[in-house]
């Protein structure tokens, strides 16, 4: 059983603080919806368990199955377990999806898969999500449609198996099929393999595929609420404006930026090994 534990932590972007000390434990079989308004900290707190260099973490702590996750580059990260699901997924010309799956692979076995058994595997999960025969040979994101990028961060997860799956408004800009598409894979690879899950959205309709056992709500940089599907619900039907009134926030307002970013690869091969 694996367990991701986060302890009161602080993290700044350019000196200003964005994170305000957030605790949260998640476990494997466990799925945790997070949710909150926009440019309230959720990605942050996504991309700081992941390593964005962007985002310093000030103090607090975060630590995997007891290893403590901030001494590690973020392909150490990869490999221990830990996957981001991003937002908006980057194009790689020149690489395609098979050479990158199977080295992120590789970089997590003491020896390679079997190139069959990796073709095997591609194959089936590539028509468990509905997309096109020829995704493997493709250049990694270039070209794809929004949806198919979004898909395609699942194909992913199916294939690395991460012990922790963290998705960032995965859902959005899908339709409803392949929102449906999605949320099963997740949910399949979920029960499959016992993995613990932090989904950000804003719909509680990807949230009642996803079935979530707890629910946070991220106001400021700090969790201001806890509960369960119902708290999804009442918030779906009622929005935020009770919570800011029952615990006195005052809502902090979406600053735009581009988001546009690259988190390295988390296919880096280990010292003195070839991919």
């Amino acid at each position: 059983m694996s367990e991701l534990i986060i302890k009161d932590l602080h993290v700044s972007i350019e000196e200003k603080e964005i994170l305000k000390g957030v605790s949260l434990t998640i476990k494997s079989n466990e799925i945790h919806a997070l949710m909150g308004p926009n440019g309230n900290g959720k990605s942050t707190l996504l991309s700081a368990i992941m390593g964005h260099p962007k985002y310093i973490v000030t103090s607090g702590s975060i630590t995997l199955d007891g290893i403590d996750v901030l001494t590690m580059s973020v392909d150490e990260r990869s490999r221990a377990g830990l996957f981001l699901a991003m937002q908006y997924p980057q194009e790689v010309p020149g690489v395609t999806n098979s050479d990158f799956l199977r080295a992120a692979i590789n970089a997590r076995r003491d020896t390679p898969i079997p190139l069959f058994s990796f073709i095997k595997e591609m194959e089936k999960t590539i028509k468990d999500m509905e997309m096109k025969p020829d995704l493997a040979h493709r250049f990694l994101n270039e070209g794809f449609s929004g949806g198919e990028k979004k898909r395609n961060e699942i194909v992913q997860m199916r294939m690395l198996k991460p012990s922790m799956a963290m998705l960032d408004e995965i859902d959005s800009g899908l339709d409803v099929d392949a929102l449906k598409i999605v949320a099963s894979s997740v949910v399949a690879l979920q029960k499959e393999i016992g993995c613990g899950v932090l989904a950000v959205s804003h719909y509680e309709r990807f949230y009642q595929l996803l079935q979530p056992t707890h629910a946070h709500v991220l106001v400021d940089g700090k969790i201001v609420a806890e509960g369960n599907e119902e708290l999804v619900t009442k918030i779906d039907t009622e929005g935020y404006d009770w919570l800011y009134k029952e615990y006195n926030i005052q809502p902090v307002l979406e600053v735009k930026e581009n988001k546009t970013f690259t988190l390295g690869t988390c296919a880096a091969p280990k010292k003195g090994t070839q991919v």
